[in-house]
């Protein structure tokens, strides 16, 4: 309870202001500490009413976690723990009847001293508490009718099934969902990409992203420069006599992240427009035919960066805070014809995008314009298998890069963003996150002459 009647929830330093409640209602709130019934919140009174928003609003932080527990054996079953924010359990409804069987993107592993159920498609984790349930996971690899498990499993937890269905970790089998689960867009994913899209990316799960340092107590870092192989040494000094740099040499040393921009001179629309084309535009476009027999005629694009096998899978959308002949927004940039198309996103979703990239470069305020590279990623999965995924973190680095020269030969500022959060971006566009979505940031604007860059 704060001095103003408002409620916090603490953790060290960080706090989220939760409201202002009743102090009945701050006394219940209390119990959340062992363990609430979901069914206290279910009153028709006041108090119940209040009770509820203060657990919703701790659940939209991710400050919740839901126990299965058995009163008969007084232990948890399962234990659910949120990896995206406002996860609320729902359990679906199954009948005898049903058909059910694991999702292939769900997994079983070893975290500490406990297994958990994962996967990349559930707004939670499933820590698995009791073995018998993970003798029935194991089972489920298979298609089961929910009459025959009844009879097999004695203990079987209707409950816990419903809510692995509602997470996506069941799926109901029959008329082919065992091959698309749901949605022909999965069928383009492997299991390994797709877990390491939604891990290495913010929104979908609730682990430290970026320097957190994990292991500087554990080992020290390794050095700048690898330590010489013991054998001959040819001195390359020697063998290319001293000659001044070309101006792409220049360029390439000149190149550096520039954190800090110039809000008093901003970018202007004319040089946005220059950096695009000079970066992203597509140069030419032509039709292959099949590349497998009986397969269908492929279309393929030109630009000027390279990327593997010609699939161009990148596309580019700007969050724009300040640029000279051009409001504020997102936007999307049409490769093809050379134009910026406008896209209806919120000004908190804006704010929450640019103060995110401004956090991660360890900024003193937000770049001009953030541009997120998105992948439309089966344009590159439809064709490689086992590396599609790879593919695109490639052609990743080589459009930044490219980004990164140019900005320079323009005497504008740029910097690489590690993160991104495919959750806000799936919000903003609409678009499914495994559809469409981040695989990088750069941010671009007028550095500060002064002190700006590093």
């Amino acid at each position: 309870m704060q001095a103003d009647g408002s409620i916090a929830a603490v953790s060290g330093d960080y706090s989220v202001n939760l409201g202002q409640f009743s102090a009945p209602a701050f006394d219940r709130a209390g119990h959340l500490a062992t363990g609430l019934p979901l069914a206290s919140l279910a009153g028709k009174s006041v108090f119940a009413r209040q009770l509820h928003v203060l657990v919703q609003r701790l659940a939209q932080h991710g400050l919740l976690d839901y126990r299965l527990f058995s009163p008969r054996d007084a232990q948890d079953l399962v234990v659910i723990e949120p990896q995206i924010a406002g996860y609320w359990p729902q359990p679906a409804k199954l009948l005898s009847g049903d058909t059910i069987v694991l999702s292939r993107f769900a997994y079983l592993r070893r975290r500490g001293n406990e297994m958990v159920l994962e996967s990349p498609r559930a707004g939670a984790l499933f820590r698995i508490c009791d073995p018998a349930i993970a003798a029935t996971l194991a089972a489920l690899s298979r298609p089961q009718k929910i009459s025959k498990l009844r009879k097999q499993v004695a203990s079987l937890n209707l409950d816990l099934l419903g809510l692995l269905l509602d997470s996506a970790m069941l799926i109901r089998d029959g008329d082919g969902l065992r091959v698309n689960e749901g949605d022909r867009n999965l069928v383009l994913w492997d299991f390994h990409d797709l877990v390491f899209h939604t891990r290495s990316t913010e929104g979908r799960h609730s682990d430290p992203v970026g320097g957190a340092y994990a292991y500087a107590g554990v080992m020290p870092p390794l050095p700048a420069v690898r330590p010489p192989w013991p054998g001959k040494k040819i001195t390359l000094d020697k063998v290319v006599p001293p000659e001044p740099a070309s101006p792409f040499a220049k360029l390439l040393r000149e190149r550096h992240s520039t954190r800090d921009f110039d809000d008093q001179n901003p970018i202007k629309l004319a040089e946005l427009a220059k950096f695009l084309g000079t970066t992203a535009r597509v140069l030419s476009e032509w039709k292959s035919g099949a590349d497998v027999d009986g397969g269908p005629e492929v279309t393929y694009s030109s630009r000027p960066y390279p990327a593997a096998g010609s699939a161009y899978e990148l596309e580019l959308y700007l969050a724009v805070s300040n640029c000279e002949g051009l409001s504020r927004g997102l936007y999307h940039y049409d490769a093809g014809g050379h134009a910026l198309v406008a896209i209806d996103a919120s000004a908190r979703q804006l704010r929450a995008l640019s103060m995110a990239a401004e956090f991660a470069m360890g900024a003193s305020g937000p770049p001009q314009i953030l541009i997120t590279i998105a992948a439309r990623f089966g344009r590159i999965s439809w064709k490689y298998s086992s590396i599609a995924y790879s593919l695109i973190l490639k052609d990743v680095g080589s459009l930044i890069q490219t980004f990164y020269l140019t900005a320079t030969d323009m005497g504008l500022g740029g910097c690489a963003i590690g993160t991104s959060n495919i959750d806000l971006f799936a919000g903003m566009t609409g678009l499914e996150f495994h559809v469409e979505g981040p695989v990088g940031q750069f941010a671009l604007g007028r550095g500060r002459k002064a002190g700006g860059s590093s």
